[in-house]
């Protein structure tokens, strides 16, 4: 694995960040991708060569197709391969349906799930060069269950999920396997953007049949199973990491 090449988006914070540091524990190289927190994708990239591994730091904005493109040039021009997508990037306006505006829905639209699809297609190309790789998606239970003000994010998740199965199909015969992971309720950054944010971790923290809420770690430790040969079989699945909570609703 010493060569091999891993492109993370919107990992310079939060889950993102975690699975970036993690896949270089491995030993994989890293494309560190970020929209708009620079400083904290040059601390990502730090702390990834303070590990002895190659970071290449990339600003795009994954739901710009263009950009998209030009970040794989960057990628070819650093490191010549890509082994691993982890399409981790993820935005969108919390609202309820009534409330949604065209913008809002093209803007959830275009990073949660067009992102993937030509993130994929790009990723693709390079990976069949080299024999093969892995994607692996991050998604929300509220793909499938109703979640407040998620609407638009939620349909978007849903989305990501169905190309999931779609890419895992297409891709499977130049040795590509696609798997999501979806997670319950994680206190990140990310959550602090949500209105009932204190209301999702109490929830979470009482009616876990697990006993206790789902960690980044616990997100990142699916994401690298699936990323190993001993998920070779699993192909275009979502895996749910929620400790059960799901269950119950």
């Amino acid at each position: 694995m010493s060569e091999k090449v891993a492109v993370v988006t919107g990992s310079s914070r939060g889950i993102g960040k975690a699975i970036a540091l993690r896949l270089a524990q491995e030993g994989y190289d890293i494309v560190v991708n970020y929209a708009r927190s620079k400083t904290a994708a040059e601390e990502t990239a730090r702390e990834i060569e303070a590990l002895g591994r190659r970071a290449l730091v990339v600003k795009a904005n994954v739901g710009d197709v263009e950009k998209i493109r030009d970040m794989f040039a960057h990628i070819d021009e650093a490191f010549g391969r890509v082994d691993v997508l982890v399409n981790n990037a993820a935005s969108g306006v919390l609202r309820p349906a009534m409330e949604l505006e065209e913008t809002h829905w093209n803007w959830t639209m275009n990073i949660n799930s067009k992102a993937l699809l030509f993130c994929a297609q790009e990723a693709a190309k390079r990976m069949e060069k080299v024999g093969g790789g892995k994607i692996v998606s991050i998604s929300s239970l509220g793909s499938i269950r109703y979640l407040e003000n998620y609407t638009a994010v939620g349909v978007s998740k849903a989305a990501l999920e169905a190309l999931t199965r779609y890419l895992a199909v297409e891709l499977a015969p130049k040795n590509i396997a696609v798997n999501a992971v979806s997670g319950g309720a994680v206190d990140t950054d990310a959550l602090k953007h949500f209105p009932n944010r204190d209301e999702l971790l109490a929830d979470a923290a009482a009616n876990t049949p697990a006993g206790r809420p789902v960690k980044p770690e616990d997100i990142v430790n699916a994401v690298l199973f699936l990323l190993s040969d001993a998920a070779e079989m699993i192909r275009g699945q979502t895996i749910i990491v929620d400790g059960g909570r799901s269950l119950l609703l």
